[in-house]
C-alpha cells in the first residue's frame, strides 16, 4: 500500500515535470524545479506549562531558469494554476533581464546519477511525524521537570522544547532527471537555570536529536544532563591571561570545525574569501586529522542519495592525516576552479544552486574525553564559545569561551569571561589529542580535541 508520503512524492514529480514543460515551451533552454513538502511542529513548555505550540505544514516550488548564459531563479508557495503560471512567468521574464555569465550551466548530462539506483538511507521515520502538539509538550514536560527536580539549586527554567519535522523533496531537470525522497528529523533541548553568587544566573543546556523518534535519548535522561551540565557552572571566574593547552568538548569542537567547513568551499575558494586558497596537497593540520564529507551514513542528518544537481551522493575524502585533498564543488564553482563537481550542490527554496557540506566529519580518535582531560597537567577545557571572531581569509580566530580550568589532570573549577585566541591554521596544526566520543547528533561533527597550546585572555 502506498503511504500519504509517497503518494505526495508521486504529485510533486508531477507537478515538477508540468513545469519544467512550461518553462522549456516558453523559452528556456534548461529548466531545473525543486519542490518540497512537509511538516513542522514545535512545543515548548516552561515551569510546567506550555509557553508556545507552532505548526505548520508547507508546500512550495523553486525553479532555475537559463536562457543561453543567463540565469534567473524563482520561488513560490502558490500552487494554484494561476500561481504556477505566473511563477513560470515570472522566472522566464527574470532570465531575459539577467546578464550572462560565462561559468553558468547545469551539471553534465554524463554526470547524472540513475536516481532509481540511489542507496536507501533510511532518512525517513512516520512515527516521528505522526507526534501530535499534546504528545511533544507531554515530552517536553518530561525533560523540563526532571531538570527541576534533579537539584534544590535549580532555581528557574528557560523551558525545554520538543521540535519535529518531516516531507519530502523533489527534484525535476529538464536534462531528464527525476528523482524524490523523504525525510525526518526531531530533537529535544532543556534549558535550566540555577542562581549564583551575586545574583548572576547560569544557563545550561542539554540536548537529543535524531532522524528517527526511537533513537533519541530518553527525556528524563536528558533533563538530568541539563541540569548536571547547569549546576557545574555555579562559581564560576575568570582567570589570569596565559598560553595553556585549550581542550574543545564535542559541542565545542563542532563549531571550529563548522568554521573550517566554510573555507574549503569551492565558492570561498574561487571567490578567494578563504585562507585555503592554494593550499591543496599541502599541510593544513596535525598528522592526527582526517576530515570526510559523507552523504551515505544509514540516518545521519545529513545524508542524501543524491546532489542538488542530481549528482549521485559519494564520501569525500577532505583532510588526510592533516593533509588537503579536495575543496568541495558544485558544478558552478567546479568550472570556476577547472575542476569538476564532488556533488556537494545544494540547492535552496528558489532552486539557486550552492556548495555546500552533507555529513562534515572529524574522524575520532582513540582516546577518551576523560583520558584527554587527565593527560592534561594544565589547561582550559572549553564546553561554549560565545561571539564570531573569526576572518575566514587571514584564518584570525578569537571568541568569548566558558568551561573549566584543569589542574593536574582535573577539572579544578568553572570558567567564564575568556577569550581564547590563535590563527586558525596554527589551531588545527597543534591538534595533539583526539577524542573517541564522536556524536551525530548534527551533519557536522567532531569529536573532543586537543590543542597544545592557545592564548586565553582573562581578568589579569
Amino acid at each position: 500500500m502506498t503511504s500519504r508520503a509517497d503518494a505526495e512524492l508521486s504529485e510533486l514529480l508531477e507537478l515538477g515535470d508540468r513545469i519544467i514543460a512550461m518553462a522549456t515551451r516558453g523559452g528556456a533552454t534548461v529548466a531545473e524545479c525543486l519542490l518540497r513538502s512537509g511538516a513542522e511542529l514545535s512545543a515548548r513548555v516552561r515551569l510546567d506549562k506550555p509557553e508556545l505550540v507552532e505548526e505548520a505544514a508547507h508546500r512550495s516550488a523553486g525553479l532555475r531558469i537559463m536562457k543561453g548564459k543567463r540565469v534567473a531563479t524563482t520561488s513560490t508557495s502558490d500552487l494554484t494554476e494561476a500561481g504556477i503560471n505566473r511563477f513560470v512567468a515570472d522566472g522566464l521574464e527574470l532570465a531575459d533581464l539577467a546578464q550572462e555569465d560565462p561559468f553558468a550551466g547545469p551539471a553534465e548530462p554524463d554526470q547524472l546519477c540513475d536516481p532509481s539506483k540511489a542507496p536507501n538511507l533510511d532518512l525517513f521515520d512516520p512515527k516521528g511525524g505522526g507526534v501530535d502538539a499534546a504528545q511533544a509538550i507531554g515530552i517536553a514536560k518530561i525533560g523540563e521537570r526532571a531538570a527541576r527536580e534533579f537539584d534544590p539549586r535549580i532555581s528557574n527554567s528557560d523551558g525545554a522544547t520538543f521540535s519535529r519535522t518531516a516531507g519530502g523533496v523533489a527534484l525535476v531537470l529538464s536534462s531528464g532527471f527525476r528523482g524524490a525522497y523523504k525525510g525526518s528529523y526531531q530533537s529535544l533541548s532543556v534549558v535550566p537555570v540555577a542562581e549564583d553568587e551575586g545574583g548572576k544566573k547560569r544557563r545550561g543546556s542539554y540536548w537529543t536529536a535524531k532522524r528517527f523518534l526511537d533513537d533519541l535519548d530518553d527525556a528524563k535522561s536528558v533533563g538530568e544532563e541539563a541540569a548536571r551540565r547547569t549546576l557545574r557552572k555555579l562559581g564560576a571566574r575568570s582567570v589570569a591571561t596565559c598560553e595553556v593547552p585549550v581542550i574543545f568538548d564535542p559541542d565545542a569542537a563542532r563549531s571550529i570545525l563548522g568554521m573550517l567547513a566554510g573555507c574549503i568551499m569551492g565558492s570561498s575558494i574561487w571567490r578567494k574569501s578563504s585562507y585555503l586558497v592554494g593550499r591543496e596537497g599541502t599541510e593544513v593540520a596535525s598528522k592526527l586529522v582526517t576530515i570526510v564529507d559523507d552523504p551515505l551514513i544509514v540516518r545521519a542528518p545529513g545524508s542524501r542519495p543524491y546532489d542538488g544537481e542530481g549528482l549521485a551522493s559519494r564520501k569525500n575524502l577532505v583532510v588526510e592525516n592533516g593533509v588537503l585533498r579536495t575543496y568541495l564543488c558544485d558544478s558552478y564553482s567546479a568550472r570556476k576552479l577547472g575542476r569538476s563537481s564532488t556533488g556537494n550542490a545544494s540547492r535552496g527554496g528558489s532552486a539557486g544552486v550552492s556548495s555546500s557540506t552533507t555529513n562534515f566529519i572529524l574522524q575520532p580518535g582513540t582516546d577518551s574525553n576523560e583520558a584527554i582531560i587527565k593527560g592534561t597537567k594544565t589547561g582550559l577545557y572549553v564546553t561554549e564559545m560565545m561571539g564570531f571572531g573569526f576572518n575566514a581569509v587571514t584564518g584570525d580566530f578569537s571568541r568569548g569561551a566558558g568551561g573549566f580550568w584543569i589542574e593536574n589532570g582535573e577539572l579544578a573549577f568553572p570558567v567564564s569571561e575568556v577569550t581564547i585566541s590563535l590563527n586558525i591554521d596554527d589551531l588545527w596544526k597543534r591538534i595533539d589529542a583526539l577524542g573517541s566520543d564522536l556524536d551525530l547528533r548534527t551533519a557536522t561533527a567532531a569529536p573532543t580535541i586537543r590543542v597544545s597550546k592557545m592564548t586565553v585572555a582573562g581578568a589579569g
